[in-house]
């Protein structure tokens, strides 16, 4: 009897415990599987009776959150929906590690390139825009998984919080001191107001610190005084994979060195002439920000590849950390030699919250 016809492992589908547990064998089965009727179609994937409102898988870069968020999706007859600020811009597939359609599986996934790389990431908006799909989804039945490591996209998604309005004037004032002396300087002043949020900003980051410090002058509160407690305007399980530091700092290296050979310079290349060096917030990503160095003359490829894993490792602390201060996620492994344990877990995690 094989693993997977084990009573513990009879609940998951065959194609999604092969991608997870064998890929080999994933990648030998994928084409023939999809020639066929469609997973839906056959009714070999059932739903589970009682879904939750809303399933969110969060926790740092590389742990594993999208392969997940495609296997719980399938199993409760659910969408995933896009929760990665820059998987939001067309055209920047592979510096964000953008699952292909083929690697969807079938699965409909909502979000994703949906900005030009030349406008402006608007928390704010991506609210709108992920409640509309949330609330379409709850409305047809289905489950919505977000799926996603940007902390803030997730809690403006599902926690009840509200964003500050802005003022021009105030902004401009700002835009133009930041031009002036330099992200670093606007840093010291957002420490010295609001710890935190300094904390939470990197130095470099000039678009955020304008927008931490304006929201500081409109409202007289430091900017984390604007987040609320963490309230839900849904009924949500909120799902953190955990990998441990050593495993997940060679799984960024591993990552960054596929997107290398995948061809990100050419991507890089490519999304300069649509602009993407005058954007102000597709330009920051990481891997686009240090490819646009390498293609500026600032430093050398080798230079820029090895900044990628630098800066993404301790991206990868700081979405930990934050995800970290929710004590309403459930954590769960995503370690390689627990990876085929995952999906069965998070669904018993699943179901024991809807039938508590």
């Amino acid at each position: 009897m094989s693993l997977h016809e084990s009573p513990q492992y009879a609940h998951i589908p065959s194609i999604v415990y092969a991608r997870w547990a064998d890929p080999a064998r994933w990648l030998r089965t994928r084409n023939r599987v999809r020639s066929g009727p469609g997973l839906w179609e056959t009714g070999r994937v059932k739903s589970t009776r009682h879904a939750p409102r809303v399933i969110a898988v969060v926790g740092p870069t590389a742990a594993g959150k999208s392969d997940l968020g495609v296997a719980l999706a399938h199993r409760l007859g659910g969408e995933v929906v896009n929760a990665d600020s820059m998987q939001l811009y067309r055209g920047m597939d592979i510096g964000t590690a953008k699952l292909t359609p083929a690697e969807r599986e079938g699965v409909p996934h909502r979000l994703l390139d949906i900005w030009d790389v030349t406008e402006a990431a608007s928390v704010a908006e991506y609210q709108r825009l992920a409640r509309a799909e949330i609330d379409r989804l709850l409305a047809e039945g289905r489950t919505p998984v977000l799926v996603g490591g940007s902390g803030l996209y997730v809690r403006g998604a599902i926690d009840a919080l509200e964003f500050p309005g802005t003022d021009p004037a105030v902004r401009a004032r700002l835009e133009a001191e930041l031009a002036a002396d330099g992200p670093g300087a606007l840093h010291a002043r957002l420490a010295a107001a609001d710890p935190a949020a300094a904390g939470a900003i990197l130095p470099g980051n000039g678009r955020r610190i304008v927008r931490a410090l304006e929201v500081i002058e409109i409202t007289g509160r430091p900017f984390t005084a604007n987040l609320p407690g963490h309230e839900s305007v849904y009924d949500t399980v909120q799902i953190g994979v955990d990998v441990a530091r050593p495993e997940l700092d060679a799984r960024i290296a591993s990552r960054v060195d596929r997107m290398w050979d995948q061809g990100l310079v050419a991507e890089v290349r490519a999304l300069e002439a649509a602009g993407l060096r005058e954007g102000r917030t597709a330009s920051r990503a990481l891997g686009y920000q240090q490819v646009l160095a390498f293609l500026a003359g600032e430093c050398t490829e080798d230079e820029a590849r090895a900044e990628t894993v630098r800066a993404t490792k301790r991206f990868a602390r700081r979405q930990d950390s934050w995800f970290r201060r929710d004590p309403r996620v459930h954590w769960l492994s995503g370690a390689a030699d627990g990876r085929r344990e995952l999906p069965g877990q998070a669904l018993t995690l699943v179901e024991r919250a809807v039938t508590a």
